[in-house]
C-alpha cells in the first residue's frame, strides 16, 4: 500500500458526503460508502477517510469514494449488511454484532481469551483465516477488509469494578451475541444497542456501564457519563468486536481488474497493520482525555485479572457448542485463531 501522510478531519459541510477526490477531472467510477459513527470518530478520519484516499490514488484519479457517516443515507446501523447486500449503498463499514448469528465463524475472533490485547495481529489472523474458514458467510459482498478494535474494557457510570463479583446485578451495554455471553458469564444483564444510543443510555441509568474500547470516549463524551474504566493486567481485555467495510458483490463483479486492483493493494496486510496501530493509538487517547477528566483507570492486577478469565472460560464453551450445533467446527476455529494471532505476534 502506498504510504499516506496524516489526514486532518474533513470540515462538516452543507452536505452529508464527504467526498475524497483525487483531482478535478470527474472519475470514471464512484462509490457511497455508509457507516453509523459520525465524522469525528477515529474509524472515520483516520481509517476510512485515509483508506478511501489510498484506493483513489491507486487508481489514477478513476475512482471516487463519498463517505456518508451518521447513517445519512437512512436506515439503522443493523441495516447496513443488507444496504450493501442489496445495493442500496455500494459500500459499508459496520459492526458484525450488529447483525447477530449472520457471520458465526467471525464470531472466533471475538471472543475473550482468543482475543486479549492485540489489535494487529488480530487483524491479521483474520486475514489469515479468511479464505479458508471466513469467506463463505458473506454471501452478496465482497469484503474488502475485516479488522477488530483494541478492545472491550468496562466503563462504569459509578461503580468501582475489581472481580465479577462487582458486575453482579448490573446491566451492561453489549455489542454483540459473544459480548452479552461474556456480560452474562460475569454475573451481570446485558443490554444490546447501537453505540450512538449509549451516551443517553449511560444518563438516563438505563444501563449501569459499557463493554467497550476507549476509542469511543472522545467523540460520544463518554468521560461525561462515567467515572471508572477497567482493564486487566498488560491492557488485557474482554473480547473485542469485528468489523467489516464490505461491497456489493454485484457492483464488484462488474469492475474491471485494474480497478479491483486499485481496492486490493489499499487493503494489504501492511494497512491490516496500520489499522491495528490506529485503533491502539485512538484507545490510548480516549483513556487519556477520560483520566484528565477526573475519571478513575483501573488496571487490575494479575490475579484480579486471572479471576475474570477463569468466570469468562466458559463463555468460549458455549460458543463451540452453538456454532457446532450448525455443523461448524467451533473447537478447530477456536485453535486456528489462536495460533494466527500467535503467528503475528499476539497473545
Amino acid at each position: 500500500m502506498k504510504a499516506l501522510g496524516i489526514f486532518s478531519l474533513v470540515a462538516a459541510t452543507s452536505v452529508s458526503a464527504i467526498a475524497l477526490s483525487s483531482g478535478a477531472q470527474a472519475a470514471d467510477y464512484t462509490f457511497k460508502l455508509h457507516h453509523f459513527l459520525s465524522n469525528k470518530a477515529p474509524a472515520h478520519a483516520q481509517m476510512l477517510e485515509p483508506w478511501a484516499k489510498a484506493v483513489e490514488e491507486n487508481s489514477n484519479g478513476q475512482v471516487e469514494i463519498e463517505i456518508y457517516p451518521s447513517m445519512t443515507l437512512g436506515g439503522r446501523p443493523p441495516e447496513l449488511v443488507s444496504q450493501a447486500r442489496d445495493g442500496v449503498v455500494d459500500l459499508v463499514w459496520t459492526l458484525n454484532g450488529y447483525t447477530p448469528g449472520l457471520f458465526p465463524r467471525t464470531e472466533v475472533m471475538e471472543l475473550p481469551l482468543v482475543y486479549v490485547n492485540d489489535p494487529k495481529a488480530a487483524n491479521l489472523a483474520l486475514k489469515d483465516l479468511f479464505e479458508s474458514d471466513l469467506k463463505q458467510e458473506y454471501k452478496g459482498l465482497e469484503v474488502m477488509f475485516l479488522h477488530v478494535h483494541a478492545g472491550n474494557g468496562i466503563q462504569m457510570r459509578d461503580k468501582e469494578v475489581r472481580s465479577p463479583e462487582d458486575l453482579a446485578g448490573t446491566t451492561i451495554r453489549t455489542p454483540s451475541r459473544t459480548g452479552a455471553w461474556v456480560i452474562e458469564a460475569l454475573g451481570a444483564s446485558p443490554a444490546a444497542m447501537p453505540v450512538p444510543d449509549l451516551p443517553q443510555a449511560l444518563q438516563k441509568g438505563v444501563v449501569d456501564g459499557a463493554f467497550i474500547p476507549w476509542e469511543i470516549i472522545p467523540p460520544l463524551k463518554i468521560q461525561e457519563q462515567t467515572d471508572y474504566q477497567i482493564e486487566g493486567a498488560a491492557e488485557a481485555r474482554f473480547g473485542t468486536a469485528v468489523f467489516q467495510v464490505s461491497m456489493n458483490k454485484a457492483r464488484w463483479d462488474g469492475l474491471p481488474d485494474d480497478i479491483k486492483q486499485a481496492f486490493r493493494e489499499a487493503s494489504d496486510e501492511e494497512w491490516l497493520a496500520q489499522v491495528g496501530d490506529i485503533w491502539r493509538g485512538a484507545d490510548d487517547f480516549g483513556i487519556g482525555l477520560a483520566e484528565k477528566a477526573g475519571n478513575t483507570h483501573i488496571i487490575l492486577s494479575e490475579e484480579e485479572t486471572e479471576a475474570f478469565n477463569q468466570a469468562l472460560e466458559p463463555v468460549v464453551d458455549r460458543w463451540v457448542e452453538e456454532v457446532s450445533s450448525k455443523g461448524i467446527d467451533g473447537a478447530g476455529l477456536v485453535e486456528k485463531a489462536r495460533a494466527a494471532v500467535a503467528k503475528h505476534g499476539g497473545q
